[in-house]
């Protein structure tokens, strides 16, 4: 089997693992008894994150060079960063929702490199004179796990949104803890709402004087169980673990990139659209992490900010590559 054969094989095995952990993960949500399926999951993940090396290598191999020069590489290289980092926070938590939030995207990334992308933008070409530098792999690959580890800690807030969905929860004590549900307001008002529904409703005079009940606020308090919770505090500290593990790596892959364009084209920064949206994307994960560590947010609040850093990743990722005109563009539609 020569290397173009290959690699084809490889790309969609890849897509039908990460398919079926995405399954697996679900199955392993809607029955919790079945135990079994959640660790099926995370082999099927970890088959789809060597396929995607394989293919990789392979790539590196009949180029010749380090495989991220184009969006269908780019775009692999992405999706085994995405299983790499599902492995490492899963590897935290031992939740089995990690899973049904990570493995999705990769399947989706693996999906559209695969049968999306035309032909002529998945295969190998020579380099062109400005991509010829170590800087390639230095910048490149640390940019593309940063996205991994800033898109998984994005996912994880959106499903701590998911979970606590209408509930002031705001979370107490350090976020690198080490489990076991912390002080949350919702706990507190679910137990004012229990000591009010034992207490006699309150009689009070309306304006025109006659009797009225009144009934609690917090008796309308809608209690989380104990597991919700617990899964909402695990889901908050793995969420920022990534967020704090990207952002650094965010930063690196930004000062590399800048090094790289002066000795490519004589300039730190042109204000290229990519250039633009990695300085967006690194105001937001900063505003992010500023409001955890100074401000001492928890809970929704840094969460909302973290999904929409999701978005914010996604449009200086993709967005521009696609649809803007730059000196990052792998090309455009109209």
């Amino acid at each position: 089997m020569d290397l173009i054969a290959l690699q084809g094989w490889l790309d969609n095995a890849s897509f039908a693992v990460l398919f079926m952990a995405m399954l697996l993960y679900w199955c392993g949500v809607a029955f919790p008894r079945a135990t079994l399926l959640p660790s099926l999951g995370t082999g099927a993940i970890a088959v789809g994150n060597l396929t995607i090396a394989a293919l990789l290598a392979a790539r590196w191999i009949e180029g010749g060079y380090f495989p991220m020069s184009n969006l269908y590489e780019s775009l692999f290289a992405l999706a085994w960063g995405i299983t790499a980092m599902h492995l490492v926070a899963e590897r935290m938590s031992r939740s089995p929702l990690v899973g049904a939030v990570t493995a999705p995207i990769a399947m989706a990334i693996s999906a559209f490199a695969t049968l999306s992308l035309p032909d002529t933008m998945q295969g190998s070409e020579p380099l062109v004179p400005a991509l010829k530098s170590n800087w390639l792999m230095m910048h490149v690959s640390v940019m593309l796990l940063s996205y991994a580890a800033l898109l998984v800690g994005a996912l994880l807030a959106i499903a701590f949104l998911l979970v606590t969905r209408g509930q002031a929860v705001e979370l107490k004590g350090s976020s690198v803890g080490t489990g076991g549900f912390r002080n949350v307001k919702l706990y507190r008002a679910a137990a004012d709402a229990v000591a009010a529904a034992d207490r006699p409703q309150a009689l009070s005079a309306s304006a025109g004087g006659t009797a009225v009940l009144e009934k609690s606020s917090a008796a309308t308090a809608v209690k989380l169980s104990p597991q919700r919770l617990t899964l909402a505090d695990t889901l908050d500290n793995i969420s920022y673990r990534m967020i704090g593990l990207g952002f650094p790596l965010l930063t690196i892959g930004i000062i590399a990139g800048a090094v790289w364009a002066n000795e490519a084209w004589g300039s730190y920064w042109s204000w290229d659209p990519k250039e633009t949206w990695a300085l967006i994307t690194w105001l937001v994960f900063a505003a992010y992490l500023h409001a955890r560590i100074t401000k001492g947010w928890q809970g929704r609040r840094p969460a909302i900010l973290a999904a929409a850093g999701f978005v914010v990743v996604w449009v200086c990722y993709l967005g521009v590559n696609i649809l803007g005109k730059g000196l990052h563009s792998y090309g455009w539609f109209f």
